[in-house]
């Protein structure tokens, strides 16, 4: 199971997005829809982008996702045949009805990388990964900060057993965080502090879901993240840092196959995997 999920919430439609992201993508599918208990319409639906599971939520206008969070798509020259032909292909794809932050072009991390908000406002970051380094995964989502990084990134691996930080180039002006790599449950993350003041922050228009294993996991991360209680509710919260997380039981489909499972669920502010 993979513990962290990203979700990102959706006008009313997450099912178009997913059909989208399974046409745009390769190797990737339309996975565990979930109905809405009460009006049968699809709650969540999840999508596999090359293994890797992005859960689409279809909420309504208040939210949305920003350049906050971000995915980079990794095209490794050294394990895909024609890296640099399907980084293209998926950049026209993403870009038509969509926004670009940041010009297809060459750069000095990479010779061919490109930012783009697509038609539903999720951001891409594409890449032509260097054949020499070391592998990636193909997708990795990208927190940015302003001026908080490196905090977050050691809070984060505190809290998280196992966590692991790996590379981290600083500005050499600020020394705030150019990039940095971190692992949290072997799940690759990055950060970054933004070199300018951006009109963007974090919203829960694009949460991190975390599958905890028992209630003792779950009370751990709870009152090791959350920095806000007015915005406790069925089992999210908010860090210090404005990140939107997700702490739910791994077994939430079994819990709220209970009935009435899901009226408690709205009573909670933390979950409690007694009280389903």
């Amino acid at each position: 199971m993979q513990r962290i999920v990203p979700t990102i919430w959706f006008n009313r439609n997450a099912d178009e997005a997913a059909e989208f992201y399974a046409d745009v993508f390769p190797d990737t599918l339309v996975d565990a829809r979930v109905p809405h208990p009460e009006s049968g319409e699809t709650l969540t639906v999840d999508v596999l982008i090359d293994g890797y599971r992005v859960t689409l939520l279809n909420g309504g206008p208040e939210f949305g996702p920003t350049p906050a969070i971000s995915f980079f798509v990794n095209f490794d020259p050294s394990r895909m045949e024609d890296a640099r032909g399907a980084l293209d292909r998926l950049w026209n794809r993403l870009t038509d009805g969509g926004i670009v932050l940041m010009p297809l072009d060459r750069y000095d991390f990479s010779e061919h990388y490109g930012w783009v908000a697509d038609r539903f406002g999720v951001n891409w970051q594409l890449m032509l990964t260097d054949p020499a380094g070391e592998p990636r995964p193909y997708i990795i989502p990208n927190l940015m900060y302003g001026g908080q990084a490196r905090q977050a990134v050691d809070d984060y691996a505190a809290l998280f057993p196992g966590a692991q930080v790996g590379t981290r180039v600083t500005y050499p002006d600020s020394g705030e965080v150019m990039f940095s790599e971190f692992q949290l449950y072997g799940e690759w993350f990055t950060a970054m502090d933004s070199a300018v003041e951006q009109p963007f922050t974090f919203t829960p228009g694009l949460s991190l879901m975390v599958n905890a294993h028992g209630q003792e996991e779950i009370d751990r991360l709870w009152n090791g993240l959350s920095a806000v209680a007015a915005l406790e509710r069925c089992g999210w919260l908010q860090d210090r840092y404005g990140v939107s997380w997700q702490i739910v039981p791994d077994n939430m489909a079994e819990l709220m196959a209970r009935p009435g499972a899901y009226q408690r669920m709205l009573g909670m502010g933390k979950l409690v995997i007694d009280e389903f």
